[in-house]
């Protein structure tokens, strides 16, 4: 049976419903709050997968309506759900919906139980509606509504200061590349005259010669770096891990970080035609990458290590799109949402369990939290490029794009990040459940079946759901996104050394923090200024205070008394100088205007005194005042 393409609106529209009843009704439904949000993220599951069947049939499935026009230029929303907008359908509803289940679970103490649940319901809705929006306009209002979660979630525990500092930072630094982005955007309609995905590959070839188009798409690039975290606008993320534990999951690891790069896939008709700009977006990449993996060689919190590992994986998928490999950037966005949502939980779990997000308090869980280990062993080795897992198929295809593009340097830098990444990883596993207590304070227990479910299911995510990109498979994830075989070959080389990569890197961590043998404090010694830095994280945050933060304050302390130094001193002056003219006012209205009415009154009372004295009623005071009349005018007359 066919699903007609108008029930796509159900898919953001649902737990948009979920969210009203949520903030609305909160007092009344309390817990019941996650049965919402999750049978509204189960609806819309229900609704996207018979449509992504489809996708995957060979069909392309749009629908639109008029909405405005800017002058002769109609702009349509819409539908337009193709193999990209299919891959992260499927990605954002099943994660979705299983960190939805495994936070009922986590958050269950928590006061805001059901504001919780709105908050992540407002953001389900408005990430389904970015990647099935056709057009731009659609696609940055939807972004738009996400990073609101974003600063909502990340500050949901208001009450601390580091939280309401991490959700200002976060939502001011994503804001730098959103204006970008907006710039884009009308720099892109003035240039082709239209905003629709569908139309944008002729409109672009046929404009190819404007000089807006270039700037258009880097400053849409902008974007992406703001939201996916890339160098120089990666500073936000690791602040972001504040927010509760499923947030980190669900927002900073396996969805809205991925927008970013779903970005570039969605805008790459139009960065593949300006040869200037694709190898701008391959280096920021690559020094994401590099730079972030570094920073998490010696990161001692367990959210933190993985969102470092986060920024240094989306960097793998930019360098990829960059490379002019769509198909790698969003094959290594799906499988990495995958086994970076695992870990994150597993994180959780382990949070959970032991009180402390500390590794050096860690130690020796694995005979306590069985299903979180093991699970979080799954998701590792998938990150680190163990075969047969996930993570191998997608990154070999980074790496194989990598080597094929002739730069080498890229392609080294990617394939020590690599290695880096197998060496962090087992260093947290080893640290975290391995060997023995380093706390005896700490208690740890098993999370419940609501947070372990979830972990196992995404675990045979993290094995299998890279299998339909190998070539065991013949490429089909390639080949569904580009609808051809042009990806469809192994280089046994490349294939070859990322595995060595991954498993030295596992063995080194191994040897280091396995063996007993102190030699990470020796190396943390012998490689002292490289060790300083990492662990101070490139002094990123120092050198943006001192050259930006301080910088504007200092600008804004300057304005702040200009501002009630000259701007309210006008203001004022001119007050009290209307006040100084209205009461000369006042005295000239007193003593000149009203003195003059009170003359002409004071001298009409003073005749009509004299008057009123005359007509006085008695006959002979009439009969003297004739009698005087008559005798003035007779001496009169006779002068």
């Amino acid at each position: 049976m066919v699903m007609p393409v108008e029930k796509a609106y159900l898919i953001p529209l649902l737990p948009l419903i979920a969210f009203t009843i949520n903030i609305l009704l909160g007092k009344h439904v309390k817990h019941k709050a996650a049965l919402i949000s999750i049978a509204a993220s189960l609806g819309s599951c229900a609704v996207a997968w018979p449509l992504i069947w489809q996708v995957s049939q060979g069909a392309t499935l749009r629908h639109e309506f008029a909405f405005l026009a800017l002058g002769s230029h109609p702009l349509n929303f819409g539908i337009l759900i193709d193999p990209p907008a299919a891959t992260l359908l499927l990605v954002v509803t099943l994660i979705g919906t299983l960190i939805q289940i495994y936070s009922s679970g986590y958050m269950h103490d928590e006061p805001r139980f059901s504001r919780f649940f709105a908050y992540l319901s407002l953001f389900m809705a408005a990430m389904l509606m970015l990647v099935i929006a056709n057009n731009y306009l659609q696609f940055f209002m939807s972004w738009e509504v996400m990073g609101l979660c974003s600063y909502l979630l990340i500050g949901f525990y208001s009450e601390k200061n580091s939280a309401a500092n991490a959700s200002k930072k976060a939502f001011l630094t994503t804001r730098i590349g959103d204006v970008g982005f907006f710039l884009g955007i009308l720099a892109l309609f003035s240039a082709i005259g239209t905003l629709d995905f569908t139309h944008m590959h002729e409109a672009v070839h046929a404009n190819a010669s404007s000089t807006l188009l270039p700037a258009a798409a880097l400053l849409i690039f902008c974007g992406t770096v703001g939201k996916s975290a890339q160098f120089p606008l990666h500073v936000w993320l690791p602040d972001a891990m504040e927010g509760p534990t499923p947030v980190s999951a669900l927002i900073h690891a396996a969805t809205m970080v991925a927008a970013g790069v779903y970005l570039v896939a969605r805008s790459f008709v139009l960065l593949e035609v300006f040869p200037q700009v694709m190898p701008v977006i391959a280096v920021i990449g690559t020094i994401t990458a590099f730079m972030a993996a570094f920073i998490a060689l010696t990161a001692t919190d367990i959210k933190k290590v993985l969102a470092y590992s986060t920024i240094s994986q989306l960097g793998f998928m930019v360098t990829a799109m960059g490379l002019g490999s769509m198909t790698a950037g969003l094959f290594h966005l799906m499988t990495h949402a995958f086994f970076k949502a695992l870990l994150f939980l597993g994180a959780g779990s382990v949070i959970h369990g032991t009180g402390t997000q500390d590794i050096r308090e860690m130690g020796g869980l694995f005979g306590k939290m069985k299903s979180t280990a093991f699970t979080f062993l799954i998701a590792s080795l998938a990150i680190a490029g163990v075969p047969p897992l996930a993570g191998f198929w997608s990154k070999d295809e980074i790496l194989l794009a990598a080597h094929d593009s002739g730069n080498q340097i890229i392609y080294i830098v990617l394939g020590v990040t690599a290695f880096m990444t197998a060496f962090y990883m087992f260093r947290l596993f080893i640290l975290t459940f391995l060997g023995k207590p380093r706390n005896s304070h700490i208690h740890a227990h098993e999370s419940p079946v609501s947070m372990t479910g979830p972990l196992w299911v995404l675990a045979l995510g993290s094995i299998v759901i890279g299998l339909p990109g190998s070539p065991f498979l013949g490429h089909w994830f390639q080949n569904f996104l580009e609808g051809g075989h042009a990806e469809a070959h192994v280089n046994m080389t490349v294939m070859i050394s990322s595995i060595a990569i991954g498993l030295g890197g596992i063995i080194l961590a191994a040897i280091i923090y396995g063996g007993g043998l102190g030699l990470a404090e020796k190396l943390a010694k012998a490689f002292g200024p490289l060790y300083t830095a990492s662990v101070n994280k490139l002094w990123f945050d120092e050198l943006y205070a001192a050259f930006i933060v301080k910088p504007f304050q200092a600008l804004g302390g300057l304005l702040f008394k200009f501002d009630a130094g000259v701007i309210d001193g006008i203001v004022n002056g001119v007050g009290r100088l209307t006040m100084k003219k209205s009461a000369l006012s006042g005295l000239f209205d007193k003593y000149v205007v009203d003195g003059l009415v009170n003359l002409v009154g004071y001298t009409t009372q003073l005749f009509s005194s004299v008057l009123r004295k005359i007509q006085s009623g008695l006959v002979q005071n009439y009969l003297l005042i004739l009698f005087s009349g008559l005798v003035i005018l007779l001496y009169l007359g006779a002068r």
